[in-house]
């Protein structure tokens, strides 16, 4: 161990890991304090592997459907364990590889296992160890919040914490909350042949996404035969034969749900607490480390990034300030966190957002701003893959892009685009400019930026020459 480090790095998650390795590359000494296991939340509770359920999930919807494709369509004989066994097969070969401990350890990275606690402004303590530091970086992440129910602990639940880890996962499920891990997961769970009903309190699933293409989303879901209940207040949960019953109502009318097993998704809760904020006068809100544009907090020492900070709850975001806060740290001048960051529920198709939606910009802007809009219903790969229902949605305030909204498939993959364009203020005539290849589901995206070119066209017709 180091006499004193140049950055005690405190969760090694998302933000943890990229900022470490970051800070290695410049010759640093750097420490990290980790209370469980590498990788956070991305490797072992969210990300991976939700994702590989819905890989899961996909394939055994090709095989129900396969009719649409000419094809003897085939009911799936799904194992359950053996799926669960699959999903964690994955997690193991990214823990042994990109987020194994020994990888970090071979750049010069002192690991220290245990939980941290700030003792000082630049002292962090990890059981009997006490690390003086330069700088240190909060990248503790969060977890699942849990909602008042009556009879809800006493039944029992899971959350995304220990949904994967089940050794023999359940027949059925009812999900409680409407946002993208309660949505991701009533599908994958549906597709596998698991009975699921998802219950949300408000009037529409994904309330933070663009409304029209959400609706079209539930469309489609609904067309697969998933059961979406909103505007449900859940009041009590008993157990009754061997099923967990919910009971509350919908639309005001009395209701009850009954299932195996009890998904709790309804949002998260920064890890912020026994880390010492309070006894160095770091200042915090219920949901959040507060830190300024540069990600520091009242403590000009101490940084905090990712889930416990309450920016963006997104691995990506988490990474993005994790490097930015070392670039402040170590580097002349300030890195601020200011770029805006896309996000993508991983349903299918998937619906991915970048900056405003309409109705956030008819309130910015006004009513004067334009929505350009195009259904894949008119684009040949969609066409030709089965995966017509879904839409490009861009909105422009003075031709300048402001949002972008695609459901799609892969519609993650290419919202990047849409989001660069919004922070160099790029007008969507200019991206006609760059030819997007054919037949992709992108070519929309060309066709859309072609309209807005051939209206300036059209405006400017009197300079053409003519005989």
């Amino acid at each position: 161990m180091a006499d004193r480090y140049d950055l005690v790095i405190v969760g090694m998650g998302s933000g943890g890991m990229v900022a470490a390795e970051f800070a290695a590359t410049l010759d640093l000494r750097v420490a990290v304090a980790e209370r469980a296991r590498v990788g956070g939340d991305c490797l072992w509770t969210g990300c991976v592997p939700s994702k590989a359920l819905l890989a899961a999930g996909k394939v055994a919807h090709k095989m129900r459907t396969a009719d649409d494709f000419g094809m003897e369509a085939v009911e799936p004989k799904v194992d359950r364990g053996s799926v669960w066994k699959h999903i964690r097969s994955v997690q193991q070969e990214i823990a042994s590889t990109d987020d194994s401990p020994r990888r970090f350890v071979d750049m010069g990275i002192d690991l220290v296992y245990g939980p941290a606690k700030l003792v000082g402004r630049n002292s962090v303590q990890v059981g009997d160890l006490t690390l003086a530091t330069r700088y240190v970086l909060l990248c503790t992440g969060s977890s699942p919040a849990v909602p008042a129910i009556d009879g809800l602990e006493e039944a029992g639940y899971v959350t995304s914490e220990n949904l994967f880890a089940l050794e023999d996962p359940p027949a059925s499920f009812v999900n409680i909350g409407g946002g993208p891990i309660a949505v991701e997961m009533v599908q994958g769970f549906t597709r596998l042949g698991i009975p699921a009903t998802l219950l949300q309190k408000g009037p529409r699933i994904l309330p933070k996404d663009e409304p029209a293409l959400v609706e079209k989303l539930v469309d489609k879901l609904r067309s697969e035969g998933i059961d979406l209940r909103v505007d449900v207040e859940t009041e009590k949960v008993i157990v009754e034969n061997g099923k967990k019953i919910v009971h509350g109502t919908e639309n005001g009318k009395p209701a009850t749900w009954a299932a195996d097993e009890l998904l709790v998704a309804v949002g998260r809760v920064p890890n912020k607490d026994g880390l010492g904020l309070e006894e160095l006068g770091i200042e915090c809100t219920p949901t959040a480390i507060v830190v300024d544009d540069r990600g520091r907090t009242s403590v000009d020492t101490v940084y905090a990034c990712g889930d416990v900070a309450g920016r963006h709850l997104f691995t990506h975001s988490a990474a993005y300030e994790g490097v930015r806060a070392v670039r402040d740290m170590f580097f002349p001048g300030r890195g601020k966190v200011v770029a805006r960051v896309p996000w993508c529920t991983f349903t299918d198709p998937e619906l991915a957002h970048t900056g405003l939606t309409e109705p956030e910009a008819r309130t910015k802007h006004g009513d004067h701003i334009h929505v350009w809009q195009m259904d894949l219903a008119h684009n040949d790969r969609a066409r030709a893959e089965g995966a017509s229902e879904g839409t490009i949605m861009i909105i422009t305030d003075k031709k300048k892009i402001v949002g972008a909204h695609i459901l799609a498939p892969a519609a993650g993959e290419m919202i990047h685009e849409f989001a660069l364009a919004i922070e160099k203020g790029v007008k969507l005539n200019e991206l006609s400019r760059y030819v997007h290849v054919y037949p992709t589901i992108g070519t929309s995206v060309w066709q859309l930026a072609g309209e807005a070119a051939y209206e300036k066209a059209e405006k400017l017709r009197w300079l053409v020459r003519r005989t």
